[in-house]
């Protein structure tokens, strides 16, 4: 019987349940639906994130489907990217003593994940699987340019998980307020943050245009990112005419998760933060790039509102970036720079004066 025939039903005898999530913040929001999915089939068992030590920081005592968190070390195709990184001796083992009755692969197309995942000797193995990748008992095909919280839902499909919802959810705590609180003091009302930062240089925005849209909102302002990031926070900052407030590595995920609750809107670009302030309630505007878009996105415009580069080449070279498995140029330049000042601000200010924003 194939993965695809033996979908859809739920496994008997289940008490603990393994998913394995193992990358960054935007990727763990993206499957939060299909956590919940899974936790709700499965109500009296325990579900641990096989996730990094971020994973555990963060989620350790938050209100969610995840009950707890084992930190991978890094290994490679499984909690890094990185080449060169084998499963310690005795990690795979460690976790076979756990007992786990079903393990769900909703990490990527399973060709290091997948044996890793068949490796903790759960009754059921569940998840993706490209081509070429080693079968799991059950399984949907991997495809490019499928969303990623619609392709993590017919993973949790496949052991009887059924979607209650397709944004992701994140409760903030005491603590995140707290820390907010410690850091930035008492904020004013009405607030509009901006987060220029991204990984890929490709995606980000240029910071003199995040400057115009924010002064063009007339909003208390304050300007995001890690420390990496500062000097495009501080481009931002000394591009606007009106003051602004820039927070440059000094608050954790629940403390940034917090800041943004007291916000009416985020401006970003296409970046986990994003995907955290609409995970805690907050009406964000985005620039994505075309194929970005597809993958990860928001899934509604009620609240939500991306701008879309439809820039397919390079800008200096011209290689091409929209076909799967693309090789990447060695240039850095943004591809989202055809989205426009007033596009941006057109959507911002609807969402501040429509009936979101009051």
């Amino acid at each position: 019987m194939s993965g695809l025939e033996a979908a859809g039903g739920l496994v008997g005898g289940v008490r603990r349940i393994a998913v394995l999530r193992a990358n960054a913040i935007g990727d763990y929001l993206l499957s939060v639906p299909a956590l919940d999915a899974v936790k709700r089939a499965y109500p009296g068992a325990r579900l641990t994130l096989l996730g990094t030590d971020w994973h555990a920081a963060f989620l350790t005592g938050r209100p969610g489907p995840v009950d707890d968190v084992v930190a991978l070390p890094p290994v490679t195709g499984v909690s890094t990217s990185e080449p060169g990184h084998p499963a310690p001796a005795g990690l795979v083992e460690a976790l076979r003593e756990r007992g786990f009755d079903l393990a769900v692969q909703i990490h990527g197309g399973g060709r290091y994940s997948n044996p890793f995942v068949r490796g903790l000797g759960a009754k059921v193995t569940a998840g993706l699987r490209a081509p070429g990748a080693e079968e799991l008992d059950r399984w949907v095909p991997y495809t490019d340019y499928h969303h990623e919280t619609l392709r993590f839902l017919q993973v949790a499909a496949l052991v009887g998980g059924v979607a209650d919802g397709l944004e992701a959810r994140i409760a903030v705590t005491d603590a995140d307020r707290a820390e907010a609180a410690g850091v930035l003091g008492d904020l004013p009302a009405g607030l509009v943050a901006v987060h220029p930062g991204a990984n890929d240089p490709r995606r980000r925005w240029p910071v003199e245009r995040f400057a115009e849209v924010a002064d063009l909102t007339g909003r208390p302002v304050v300007v995001t990112g890690r420390q990496k990031e500062k000097d495009l926070v501080m481009g931002v900052v000394e591009a606007m005419r009106r003051p602004a407030m820039p927070v440059v590595g000094t608050l954790g995920l629940g403390g940034l998760a917090a800041l943004y609750e007291r916000c009416d809107l985020l401006i970003a670009n296409d970046t986990g933060p994003r995907h955290l302030a609409a995970a805690v309630g907050t009406p964000t505007v985005a620039v994505y790039w075309c194929g970005n878009l597809v993958t990860y996105g928001p899934l509604s415009r009620t609240a939500h509102r991306p701008l879309t580069s439809w820039t397919t080449a390079c800008p200096r070279c011209g290689a091409r970036g929209v076909e799967p498995g693309a090789v990447r140029c060695a240039h850095e330049e943004s591809w989202v720079r055809d989205v426009s000042v007033e596009m941006v601000a057109e959507q911002a200010l609807d969402l501040l004066t429509g009936p979101l924003g009051g």
